[in-house]
């Protein structure tokens, strides 16, 4: 929901006895204070106190939700679910690979741009200052899929030039400014990088070897010797190499190989012996029968390393042995490249694979992978001139103030998420805040003090005609912080008074506190509970949502509300593709719904808007990686799954309800409880 005019004057309604909230940071929220609390549970935590200039909300005419009106009296949330949480935006580095803004610091080096001749080109700069500011949010997102979060005083170099965020045709805030005629320029967002697990290295290494290596067994006197070695001039693969080797024991020792010569760069050989250590060297480097996407990944950044160049703005891999060739065909093909076979009709049929579509897919193919060889990843001097869909689609106002980083750099520029970014206009107006690094939507909570007053107030207006209000659909008014604020107290009384309709959506059992002010207030108008439950298994809980009470405390309060006399709701979201979808963990958490005397359950699979889509992204990979692909595909098209696969999602669910009892909400049964309240069919708790 949009904050239009979000913080009253420092004087206005400032209640008897208080202290006016005389700002201390000058560029923060107006009116704020910003305060940390040395409690664990707020461990890390920044709350900005503001006194809002109105609550009640409308919700925006295209939303997908089917509620008008609601009450937000927190921005941000405690919970800290990965599915929640806006991402860092990832800088090009000078080594090819990517660094999020916030763990940059002076002296880094880092890709910007200059125009040489008839183009601009890419070349290495540094970064001579970070700073972190406070300032409206804008959130850009293009063709491609492409998100960036920035102020609206930042600049990106457009197919019209550098082009601000926002501006206007005349008047004091005439300037150039982004609109959804013009395109970026670059090569579009950034792959995620893969997670070094077992399977990468074991992928690695069979490429390197099989690359570059040699395993022989000789006849040595009356005995045999088992040798291996690896010689290269790149010492970052060889360093990778030898670590993977001796992370699966396989111990080896260092030395030079060969003389250097006027032609020929110096090298370095690891070497090991003994029919063991050759005997596991093998095994690690066989061909697995059926590959893992970590393996694949690991497989073509070793035999890149090994066996590829990049040079002209052409990257191959060249080799003679048919197994391997078929091998990194297979790989590249299954992460959507497209490639070609140069055969040159050599006697020892040395062919080479091409890759195709230019630079941005050969930046795909070294975030995807991550080579170890920085040299073979350099991109100085290339033009921009690729013709990505950077298409601005939309530049939606976040209607928030949220720290924002920026640097200062030697060209005056630099690559964010694939786009050409522009220093910040005026760095001299920036406040320079003691903000955590990452400071994101679960450290930065913005709370509304004067929410109860407010509330009573507006409903009081002659205009306001009693709608229903939702509250808990867009960030949950019972995380963590609601037990020092303390604000659903005054926001229930003032509903009950005024015999409001409300509905709450949680996942705290802090809700349980409220319970005799809810009852009172059933008494006079409707009141739904809803409860989000996703999932049962505490493991994923952990891993997922590690700010919020487990599930099973979760249906504990349900229990306790229906055994207070109310129906309450379970909103069974957010369904995670691979990891909470198969019929087990649905039959489970049903089963466990339906025990704890819920009314009715609602099925939703995980959609991911831009900014969660991107933290969501690198959780996934980091966690899971050989989920990406899966949800690659699954959300190609945009924030929602296909409907075929919420199609068959809702229909399993609804199989499970009937098995344990629970069908009286399903959706399309009229027989629904009225007092339940709207289940958000394209919203979740938390999205920023």
């Amino acid at each position: 929901m949009r904050w239009d005019n979000l913080s009253a004057p420092p004087d206005e309604g400032t209640p008897d006895g208080a202290a006016p909230a005389t700002p201390p940071l000058p560029l923060a929220l107006p009116g704020a204070i910003a305060r940390t609390f040395d409690t664990p549970g707020f461990a890390g935590m920044t709350f900005y106190e503001v006194r809002a200039k109105s609550i009640i909300n409308r919700v925006p005419g295209q939303s997908r939700v089917p509620f008008e009106w609601t009450v937000n009296p927190y921005r941000g949330c405690s919970h800290a679910c990965v599915y929640c949480v806006s991402g860092d935006t990832p800088i090009l580095m000078a080594d090819g690979r990517t660094r999020p803004i916030c763990e940059l610091k002076q002296g880094d080096r880092i890709y910007g741009t200059e125009r040489r001749g008839a183009y601009r080109r890419y070349v290495v700069t540094e970064v001579l200052a970070k700073w972190t500011t406070v300032k409206p949010a804008y959130r850009i997102t293009l063709e491609d899929g492409t998100t960036l979060v920035a102020s609206g005083d930042h600049r990106f170099l457009s197919d019209r030039g550098w082009k601000y965020v926002t501006g206007a045709m005349g008047g004091t805030a005439q300037r150039p400014y982004l609109t959804t005629n013009n395109r970026l320029i670059g090569t579009g967002r950034f792959a995620i990088p893969p997670k070094e697990s077992a399977d990468y290295r074991r992928g690695y290494l069979c490429g390197m070897v099989r690359g570059d290596g040699t395993i022989g067994v000789y006849s040595l006197r009356n005995s045999w010797s088992h040798q291996f070695r690896l010689a290269l001039i790149d010492c970052e693969a060889l360093d990778r190499a030898e670590r993977f080797l001796a992370e699966a024991g396989i111990e080896t020792r260092r030395s030079p190989f060969g003389k250097p010569l006027p032609n020929r760069q110096p090298m370095e050989a690891i070497r090991a012996s003994g029919e063991a250590n050759i005997n596991a060297i093998r095994e690690l480097i066989s061909w697995p029968d059926t590959p893992t996407n970590d393996w694949r990944l690991g497989f073509l950044a070793g035999i890149f390393d090994a066996e590829g160049s990049c040079s002209r703005g052409i990257l191959r891999i060249s080799n003679c042995a048919d197994d391997i060739l078929d091998r990194t065909a297979d790989a590249l093909d299954h992460f959507g490249f497209h490639w070609a076979v140069e055969d040159r009709g050599r006697p020892n049929r040395l062919r080479q694979i091409r890759l195709a579509g230019g630079l941005p897919e050969r930046l795909r193919f070294f975030h995807l992978t991550d080579p170890a060889i920085a040299r073979k990843r350099n991109i100085e001097g290339t033009a921009l001139k690729c013709q990505a869909a950077l298409r601005v689609i939309t530049i939606e106002d976040l209607g928030l103030e949220l720290p924002l980083w920026d640097i200062t750099t030697g060209t005056g520029d630099f690559i964010a998420n694939g786009v050409v970014s522009h220093n910040c206009f005026a760095r001299n107006t920036h406040t320079y805040l003691d903000l955590d690094a990452g400071a994101d939507f679960d450290r930065k909570v913005i709370v509304k003090v004067n929410a109860g007053e407010l509330v009573r107030r507006e409903l009081a207006a002659p205009k306001w005609r009693g709608a229903h209000i939702a509250m808990g659909t867009n960030v949950d008014c019972y995380q963590r912080a609601e037990g020092r604020y303390r604000l659903m107290p005054q926001i229930i009384e003032a509903l009950r008074d005024f015999a409001n309709p409300f509905s709450i959506l949680t996942k705290g059992t802090l809700l349980l506190r409220d319970l005799p002010l809810l009852r009172q207030a059933a008494e006079v108008t409707r009141v739904g509970l809803s409860y989000s439950v996703g999932f049962v298994d505490e493991a994923l809980w952990r891993a997922v949502e590690p700010g919020t009470p487990s599930p099973r405390r979760r249906l504990d309060a349900v229990r306790q509300l229906t055994d207070a006399g109310f129906s309450v709701g379970v909103l069974m979201a957010p369904i995670l593709p691979g990891l909470s979808d198969d019929d087990e963990s649905i039959d489970a958490t049903v089963a466990a719904i339906a025990a704890s005397g819920a009314t009715n359950v609602t099925p939703l699979p995980l959609h991911l808007r831009p900014g969660a889509r991107e933290w969501y992204a690198r959780w996934l990979a980091r966690e899971f990686p050989h989920l990406v692909p899966r949800y690659r595909q699954l959300y190609q098209a945009g924030a929602y799954a296909p409907q075929a696969y919420q199609r068959e999602v809702t229909a399993r669910v609804r199989m499970a309800a009937r098995r344990h009892g629970l069908h009286r909400g399903e959706a399309g049964d009229n027989r629904q409880l009225p007092e339940a309240p709207p289940a958000p069919a394209a919203e979740q708790l938390s999205l920023l």
